[in-house]
């Protein structure tokens, strides 16, 4: 039976689901290759992963769906899924030691989210002016 793995990663709103499966070392994201998704910077976010573990995105077939958020949350979205997928794909510690020397958010999902609208006033935290004086 094949080796099939299943991750995700999440960024604020960005929610992105990562399969791995045994193949040539194509990574697809939303059935579209990584070599044309998006900007170079997005490219290059989104690599960073694949780069810190040489030789083990060759042999497997990454395919991602993310959805939600923007640009740059996806991204990292799909960063942490990747991170994870290869990681218990390969289950070498090695890896996991140079993902979190890297950066964390590699393989642990940023908490941090939007602050909720108060009344009386546009956002979080500002407030409407008074001028009755």
């Amino acid at each position: 039976m094949a080796k099939i793995i299943n991750t995700s990663g999440k960024r604020k709103t960005a929610v992105a689901r990562a399969t791995l499966r045994e193949g040539k070392g194509r990574v697809r994201i939303n059935s579209i290759p990584l070599e044309i998704y998006g900007s170079e910077l997005v490219r290059m976010k989104i690599s960073e992963t694949l780069v810190l573990a040489p030789g083990v995105a060759d042999t497997v077939d990454i395919t991602i769906d993310v959805s939600g958020g923007g640009i740059n949350g996806q991204a990292e979205a799909i960063r942490t899924a990747l991170g994870r997928g290869i990681l218990s794909w390969t289950n070498d510690p090695a890896i996991k030691e140079v993902y979190l020397g890297y950066d964390r958010t590699l393989l642990v999902n940023d908490s941090r989210q939007k602050e909720a609208k108060k009344p009386h006033g546009r956002g979080a935290r500002k407030k409407f002016q008074k001028s009755y004086r």
